[in-house]
């Protein structure tokens, strides 16, 4: 049998979620969309939620039992009974027992159900954002969602759902056994209701107040050691930080989160002490009260000892049932949070009469014009990082720009930092799409293309060569996941990394770490080059390929990369520009406009921008 403290322990749950939830305002058509999720789960849920309603029956009826074992069994000299009632008490345990494993079991089969669903779809939905919402959000709070939010909104039909129905049934069936046994104590012990209410909610708000601050402080704690933890962040702090000054701030930001426990423990604890004295004191009037009854043969002492053992389990159930709209607002609020994520439109999709690639794989830009989006189109403010929030609209980065590349021919964007070379990289693959104009690939807009097909033609090497924290097989085969070992030391041997791979102990199966970074920047380089060897694609886009890599190997791999480009269309940006001589056409781009164009020899004839920038980096 629970004792009165319990009340105390089952009313904590709710009491520390902030309480502006309950003034939030759902968008419409939320809770339909909930239910929605919970449909594959109805036989499951149907059985949960009898099952819960049989425990709460089967937690109240031992005390009607009890009475009768006093008063009809010991008082009655009946042995029979006492045993016979007894073994009923100890099969209603059993069968209690039982039905918490069947309730654990539909709980754990809904939720993590719920979960795997959930996940899958935010998952698969981000998996498909376009550039541009990645560039916006902040990643931590993305992968909030899909963590802390999912766990959320998986409440609503486990934890949430469980604590109504529980309390509510086992409300009723404790009143209604209360007041069968004694009207008037039950009526007494309701009229305490508020010595329990009035500390719950004063207690309460300052506890959700603390646990709000706790969160705040332990999120600042976790992205502190985030930071310097990273292979990034621990270079920099080995390079610039100071040592002492580090250890002082988390110091600081790990005092503030133990100062905020004890407070949330000593307001626990204040908290669990009124309630267990309001119980006693609850109790002691049912025993004095009751006892005055019973000893004037009002009442029996069996009916005492029952309404004794029901009042410990009466007020927990009424202070969760009027916490209930928090832990139902705050689970909805948690699937809101999801649904934000999922119902963000892709910016990037196929058409319905998208088709494949076809044809010669000529890359053409026809007047392009495009401006970076704002968060309204295609990211949600609550993603993105404080300081970017409000941002006015950008001006355009590309303003008309043409050009053609074919087959066998390479063109080379050159220019200043930050004058839109990369975004015009980034518009063959259809990472972003035009504000005006076309961009064609094999002659058809690359929005008339299945995105996927026009993708597994299209081959980059970026400046960030990214590996993931992998083995170099599982990398160079994300390209072409069929690749055969013998084709995945060929590509090795083309970008003059097979040597390295060959020392490491564990050769292929070699783990790169995270980002790469137990590998140099050249070494990452070439492995993101040979990477692009291994897929073959029909069109390149080297953007800074060779930017990591020292003379000697620049030469060796610019070589691999001339046999690559052989037969395939190529757009190459470059700083250097003696990797880009032999361009057949070069390009000036500035400002996002193509100021210049022609060949090596005519660009330098023509003493333009061009000639100055061969002329500044052949002279110093």
């Amino acid at each position: 049998m629970r004792g009165p403290g319990y009340a105390g322990v089952r009313m904590m749950g709710g009491l520390s979620t902030d309480p502006s939830i309950k003034n939030h305002e759902l968008s419409k058509g939320v809770v339909r969309r909930v239910l929605s999720y919970g449909a594959p789960f109805k036989g499951l849920i149907i059985l949960f939620l009898g099952a819960v309603v049989l425990s709460s029956a089967l937690g109240v009826a031992p005390a009607w039992l009890f009475k009768e074992i006093i008063d009809e069994g010991v008082q009655g000299g009946d042995i029979p009974l006492i045993i016979t009632l007894s073994l009923a008490v100890a099969g209603m345990a059993v069968l209690a027992a039982a039905l918490s494993v069947v309730e654990r079991w539909c709980s754990a089969r809904i939720g993590e159900g719920l979960i795997l669903h959930l996940r899958t779809e935010l998952f698969d939905h981000v998996q498909r954002m376009s550039l541009a919402f990645f560039s916006r959000s902040n990643t931590g709070k993305l992968v909030s969602r899909l963590q802390s939010d999912v766990a959320g909104a998986q409440q609503a039909f486990t934890s949430t759902l469980s604590s109504a129905v529980s309390n509510v049934s086992t409300l009723v069936f404790v009143v209604a056994l209360m007041l069968a046994l004694s009207w008037q104590l039950t009526l007494a012990a309701l009229v305490l209701l508020p010595l329990f209410m009035i500390p719950a909610r004063a207690i309460g708000t300052r506890l959700a107040g603390l646990t709000r601050n706790r969160m705040q402080e332990n999120a600042e704690m976790t992205s502190t050691m985030t930071e310097r933890f990273s292979v990034s962040g621990a270079l920099l702090v080995q390079l610039f930080g100071n040592h002492d000054s580090e250890n002082a701030r988390f110091a600081t930001q790990a005092g503030d989160v133990a100062d905020s426990g004890v407070k949330i423990a000593m307001t626990q604890r204040v908290f669990m002490t009124a309630m267990m004295l309001v119980a006693s004191l609850a109790t002691a009037m049912f025993y004095g009260v009751g006892g005055v009854a019973t000893a004037r043969e009002q009442m029996t002492i069996g009916t005492l000892t029952a309404l004794v053992a029901l009042l410990a389990r009466l007020y927990g159930p009424l202070m969760q049932v009027t916490n209930l709209r928090v832990d139902v607002m705050t689970a909805l609020v948690s699937f809101e949070r999801v649904f934000e994520v999922l119902d963000i439109p892709h910016a990037i999709t196929d058409r319905e009469d998208a088709r494949e690639v076809a044809g010669a794989m000529t890359v053409a830009f026809r007047d392009v014009w495009f401006t970076y989006p704002d968060s309204e189109t295609v990211s949600l403010p609550s993603l993105e990082p404080e300081a970017s929030v409000g941002e006015s609209a950008g001006q355009p980065v590309l303003r008309g720009v043409s050009f053609e590349a074919s087959p066998g021919q390479t063109v080379a964007l050159v220019g200043p930092s930050g004058g839109g070379k990369t975004t015009i990289t980034n518009m063959i693959a259809r990472l972003y799409d035009v504000d005006a104009g076309v961009v064609e690939v094999a002659g058809t807009d690359v929005r008339d293309l299945q995105l996927q097909n026009l993708r597994d033609n299209v081959g980059y090497v970026t400046q960030d060569a990214h590996l993931f924290h992998d083995t170099i097989a599982a990398n160079l085969r994300y390209a072409r996941p069929d690749a055969t070992d013998a084709e995945v030391w060929a590509v090795l041997e083309q970008s003059l990394v097979a040597d390295l791979v060959r020392r490491l102990p564990d050769g292929l199966d070699t783990v790169v770490g995270e980002r790469g970074y137990r590998l140099s920047g050249g070494e990452r380089q070439r492995f993101a080059i040979a990477r692009l060897l291994l897929k073959a694609p029909p069109v390149i886009v080297l953007d800074e390929a060779t930017a990591h890599l020292d003379s000697g190997s620049e030469h060796l791999v610019q070589q691999a990369l001339d046999v690559a480009r052989e037969g395939r269309t190529a757009v190459v940006i470059a700083h250097r520009l003696s990797t880009v001589r032999d361009a057949d056409q070069i390009l000036v781009v500035d400002g996002g406009i193509i100021v210049e164009r022609g060949t090596h020899d005519e660009l330098l004839a023509a003493s333009g921008r061009y000639a100055k920038l061969y002329s500044r980096q052949f002279t110093q």
